[in-house]
């Protein structure tokens, strides 16, 4: 785990990592190097390892706990000269008899190999099921036992404090504090005890927030002298600024959604700046917006989210503003609040993009289903939408730091990953992050069945489907996980079950407060749960021996994602560690993915086959959602491979005044 002090690494009192991407080419170079030498990742030599752990783990089933605290604290001072060797097989022995006896589970073979495997800086693939949340507590031990500050960071409050609960006792055991951040935390003191335990379990966006906060209280981050002052300085005032002791080593739990789907923008902390008339201008934008007319004057993108204006457009603009004054008198200030205000209109949508709670406008996380409410898009658009939905406007915000997840997650020295879904992404990963790939097969052979795909010619007949495929289900006693992709399709199809006499539930962004009691009754006989994506990562849905004798739970998917690792983590809620399970998709075309998805003629005419039931029908339809699920894939791919490229040049850009952040 320790590293040598060098060039582009920063030790003391704020680790991290600080040298620049490496090129294409010496990327290329390395893997060759590493291919010849035999140093790429291997499931083989992790399986090795584990089975070598094993085997002295269970030579200290009859020791007493304080012979295991002896062995323990002979351990540590090899332990922190080098994370390897004896020392580290030692270590990771009594966490798994630690383990073993504080929480009643002993990692079994596949999760000591995922957790070497996220000391070892790898990226690992472990099936849904298979007990991330454990083999993550190997690597995040012994590093914290090593010395080390060790950051665990997933995706959602939920499980930052799920996890955390769970695995504290085996920390507490081997004497080690842990310490969660949550989003409704904002004291600062808090989060500095937190992040001061030996384990910090945080979710991807606070801990990388609260990093642009401790930038703000740090100077240039390459003048260590001035950096070590500061730190004294600090500490004389009782400990205020810093947050963090830095990015030592980080334990990505869901890596592909922390590491891919959050990376398309970037994160920007903000504070509020007096805009007096901003409310008047930006009601007068949305006012012109109206009077527009598509596509005469604008044209909107193949995903809805930009507007652009044509020079009729322009031209119209300047006539309906030509009254106004001010800033209407700049031609290209005129076009963008028109242009923003266009997108606010015919982009975003309600209970899709964002819903409306306490009269204020959040952002739906399109990846997690969960709203953002500390969160506002930029450049005027929040304001536009909070315009368009009538609730109060919020004042102009001012950037004062940023930063994307593609050059936060570099600067980690030690870093690792893990998720049920990398495959898709494993070269993306590895190129940006460095993690190489390693995949853990399952403990037990899978017996989740795939009843396949079927695509319905309009909405109607797709809810009639469901309807009757949740009856058949319903009435036999198996739960059914239903899942839905935003917060509109999940209360649609509320309705059409309430019509149907269906009893349900429903989780959404509106029900996160009710999000643990929700998912702990969602494998119960005959329950039918109605969800986002909030129960797609992390989620665990226990059955009953009752329950598995009938099939396990079925997971039924309405709509497409805009991944297919979005869809495989959800068909991963049943059939967890051999348990019996089964899924389905049941899709039309008027599906939003599918809408945006080629020319409407080849739509109308595919709609009619289905709606006459032509032979070779089905087929086609499902190859039309699987190529609109993967241009929306490509084309987010191209979103955070741009979002990289301008982030590095500026930062190069200003590298003579500091880092870009």
């Amino acid at each position: 785990m320790s590293e040598e002090a060098r060039p582009g690494v920063i030790h003391g009192a704020y680790p991290e990592r600080l040298e620049p991407r490496p090129s294409w080419s010496e990327r290329l170079a390395e893997r060759l190097r590493d291919r010849a030498r035999g140093a790429r990742p291997s499931a083989r030599k992790l399986e090795a390892q584990a089975q070598a752990v094993i085997r002295r783990a269970e030579t200290l089933a009859d020791a007493s706990s304080q012979a295991l605290d002896e062995r323990l604290a002979a351990v540590r001072p090899a332990l922190r000269k080098r994370m390897g060797g004896e020392a580290l097989e030692e270590t990771l022995a009594l966490i798994r008899e630690q383990s073993r006896r504080q929480l009643g589970m002993a990692h079994f073979e596949v999760q000591l190999m995922a957790g070497i495997g996220l000391l070892g800086g790898l990226l690992v693939e472990l099936d849904t099921g298979e007990g991330k949340t454990l083999s993550a507590t190997l690597p995040a031990a012994a590093a914290a036992l090593a010395g080390v500050p060790v950051h665990v960071i997933t995706v959602n409050d939920y499980l930052v404090e799920r996890d955390a609960e769970l695995m504290a006792p085996l920390y507490e055991a081997l004497g080690l504090r842990v310490g969660t951040v949550l989003d409704r935390q904002p004291d600062a003191d808090d989060r500095r005890r937190a992040y001061a335990c030996d384990i910090t379990y945080v979710t991807n966006k606070q801990v990388a927030f609260d990093y642009l906060r401790d930038r703000l209280s740090r100077p240039h981050r390459r003048d260590r002298l001035r950096g070590e002052v500061q730190r004294l300085e600090q500490a004389s005032r009782g400990g205020e600024g810093l947050l963090m002791r830095g990015l030592c080593y980080g334990i990505v739990d869901e890596a592909d959604s922390v590491l891919v789907d959050e990376a398309r923008t970037p994160l920007i902390l903000s504070r509020g700046v007096p805009a007096p008339g901003l409310e008047e201008v930006v009601r007068r934008a949305m006012a012109i917006a109206g009077e527009l007319v598509e596509p005469e004057h604008y044209r909107v993108s193949e995903d809805g989210k930009q507007a652009t204006l044509s020079d009729v457009g322009r031209d119209e603009i300047a006539r309906i503003s030509a009254a106004d004054g001010g800033i209407w008198n700049a031609p290209l200030r005129r076009a963008e609040l028109v242009r923003v205000a266009l997108t606010a209109r015919n982009g975003y949508r309600r209970d899709l993009d964002y819903i409306v709670r306490d009269d204020s406008v959040e952002i739906v996380d399109a990846s997690t289903g969960r709203s953002m409410p500390d969160r506002s898009w930029e450049g005027g658009l929040q304001q536009m939408i909070e315009v368009k939905e009538e609730c109060e406007v919020s004042g102009e915000r001012e950037t004062i730091a940023r930063i994307s997840y593609q050059q936060f997650f570099r600067r980690y020295l030690r870093l690792g990953g893990m998720t049920g879904t990398a495959r898709e992404v494993a070269h993306e990963i590895e190129d940006v992050y460095g993690l190489p790939m390693v995949r853990v097969e399952p403990r037990r052979p899978s017996r989740r069945i795939d009843l396949g795909v079927t695509v319905h010619a309009d909405l109607e007949s797709k809810w009639k489907a469901i309807v009757a495929r949740l009856r058949e289900l319903h009435e036999v006693g198996r739960p059914v996980l239903v899942g839905t992709h935003s917060v509109l399709a999940s209360e649609s199809l509320g309705e059409v079950l309430d019509g149907a006499g269906l009893p349900h539930v429903i989780l959404n962004a509106r029900q996160d407060a009710q999000e643990a009691e929700v998912i702990g009754h969602a494998g119960v006989a005959g329950r039918i749960t109605v969800a986002t994506n909030m129960a797609g990562r992390g989620s665990d849905l226990r059955v009953s021996p009752e329950v598995e004798a009938l099939g396990g739970l079925h997971v039924l998917s309405v709509e497409r994602a805009e991944a297919r690792r979005i869809d495989r983590q959800l068909f991963g809620r049943c059939g967890r560690q051999g348990d019996a399970g089964s899924f389905e998709q049941i899709l039309c075309l008027e599906d939003p993915l599918l809408v945006a998805s080629g020319p409407q003629v080849w739509r109308v005419a595919l709609r009619a086959a289905l709606a006459s039931a032509l032979p070779g029908a089905q087929l086609v339809a499902r190859l039309w959602a699987d190529l609109a699920q993967r241009r929306v894939e490509a084309r987010h791919a191209d979103q955070r491979a741009q979002l990289l490229r301008s982030e590095d040049a500026l930062e190069r850009a200003l590298a003579f005044a500091g880092a870009s952040e």
